[in-house]
């Protein structure tokens, strides 16, 4: 089992940090978040389904829609315009959930969209990077990604840890309300600590040329703002609270980096295109927190209201 979520991963070579500590690191990061949540916000997904759907197309549609236009516009090399649309190919994962948890999100929402997103983009990712190799390279490549592996990941990873989280919740309220101050500066510093060990120890052979982050850089950024932007306006146009508005920025904004990586290093067999999502999984986390942030508190400023409840 544990073989399955390295290979998830791209981590069956891969030293202490990345082979071991990430994927312990993003289970304990789950259970942390779960014990934020309570069954009723799961409840009040189905309830009112709109959140979650509007989230999804943000993802789904918006995101890869504004990759494609960054990477036209764009005069990178093309492996590199394929990465981007590689990035945004990829689902949201703990990190965009942490970041929720952070900025007191809705978790819940956050945490649904990264499950259902995960299961479609087993079969979206193969699509897009094609059309983007089509497109930007004239070369053709089919992925074949491991269904059932990644299934089994996210149920490790992400289903147990957070529903574990919210049983505690329920059956200890008390433990898990004196946790979740705390958590939210505890569970940062482990994941970054953890991702500072991957990418300096880890991964320094492979770490990009200072030309490649001076030319990529720019052009990553944009699509971690635009996308964000797009995520909170479409929240916003569908009548959304303020808290499901960031809530659907930050998952539309932060994607699963190490992933991409993965695709790129291993399914691709391109060293070059992995730079991309290095140089974005390298700064996202942080811009990502700090823009989800201002839309929060321009949110409440500005007394932005909502026809729905969250």
């Amino acid at each position: 089992m544990c073989n399955i979520v390295l290979k998830f991963f791209g981590m069956e070579g891969f030293n202490l940090f990345s082979g071991y500590l990430l994927p312990a690191t993003l289970f304990i990061i789950t259970l942390g978040m779960g014990l934020s949540i309570e069954a009723r916000d799961f409840k009040n997904i189905f309830l009112y389904p709109k959140a979650v759907l509007t989230g999804l197309l943000s993802q789904m549609i918006l995101l890869p829609v504004i990759a494609f236009l960054i990477a036209t516009a764009s005069h990178i090399d093309p492996v590199f315009k394929v990465g981007l649309i590689l990035i945004a190919a990829c689902p949201g994962g703990a990190t965009s959930n942490l970041v929720n948890f952070m900025l007191n999100g809705n978790v819940a929402l956050s945490i649904s969209i990264t499950i259902i997103n995960s299961i479609i983009t087993l079969f979206t990712i193969p699509l897009l990077v094609r059309t983007a190799l089509l497109i930007f390279m004239e070369r053709d490549a089919m992925i074949h990604l491991p269904y059932s592996e990644t299934l089994v990941n996210l149920f490790i990873v992400v289903v147990i840890p957070a529903f574990t989280g919210v049983l505690i919740r329920h059956y200890y309220p008390g433990f898990a309300k004196r946790l979740e101050r705390p958590l939210r500066y505890i569970l940062p510093g482990i994941l970054l600590t953890v991702y500072l060990g991957v990418l300096l120890i880890d991964e320094s052979d492979e770490a990009a040329k200072l030309i490649d982050f001076i030319n990529v850089l720019p052009y990553t950024f944009l699509l971690n703002l635009v996308s964000m932007l797009a995520g909170f306006g479409i929240g916003y146009a569908t009548g959304l609270s303020n808290r499901n508005r960031f809530t659907i920025a930050v998952e539309t904004g932060l994607q699963n980096s190490t992933l991409a990586i993965f695709i790129a290093a291993t399914l691709l067999n391109d060293q070059v295109m992995s730079i991309v999502p290095i140089i974005y999984g390298s700064f996202s986390f942080f811009s990502t927190w700090l823009l989800g942030y201002m839309m929060k508190k321009m949110g409440r400023k500005k007394g932005m209201g909502s026809v729905e409840p969250g």
